[in-house]
């Protein structure tokens, strides 16, 4: 079994394709999609995390390049320095998947990267900039 978390760049030709509902039914991949902006007849992007069995992904990924889907590994990380974390907890409030959470009774800030889908919005609420985007 392999899970991976890629991203998908879509054409404005490639936008309304059910390409989803292909890796699913033809494909036998599992899919979690993480975070996505896509409108028919304009580019779009989903990130998401794929998994399924080597061969079927694989050919998968196939199917998405051969259809005019672009495909790259998601590339980027979000890091959390420790040090310059003031633990206000401004970043938990805007983490879509709660990879950024308090932890109780500690009231400490806490960051769960698996859950991370690497949106940003942590980087542009933390007022001591502890949490930056790498690439």
């Amino acid at each position: 079994m392999i899970v991976r978390k890629i991203v998908l760049h879509f054409s404005p030709a490639t936008a309304d394709r059910p390409v989803i509902y292909r890796l699913v039914k033809d494909y036998d991949l599992v899919v979690n999609i993480l975070k996505a902006n896509i409108n028919p007849h304009k580019l779009g992007y989903m990130v998401l995390e794929l998994s399924g069995e080597q061969a079927n992904y694989q050919e998968g990924i196939n199917f998405l390049e051969t259809s005019g889907v672009e495909v790259e590994p998601l590339s980027q990380t979000t890091v959390r320095n420790e040090t310059k974390c003031i633990q206000c907890g401004a970043c938990t409030t805007n983490c879509p998947t709660s990879a950024l959470y308090i932890e109780r009774p500690s009231m400490e800030v806490c960051f769960d990267d698996s859950k991370c889908i690497v949106c940003g919005m942590c980087v542009q609420s933390c007022p001591a900039h502890a949490v930056e985007l790498h690439f």
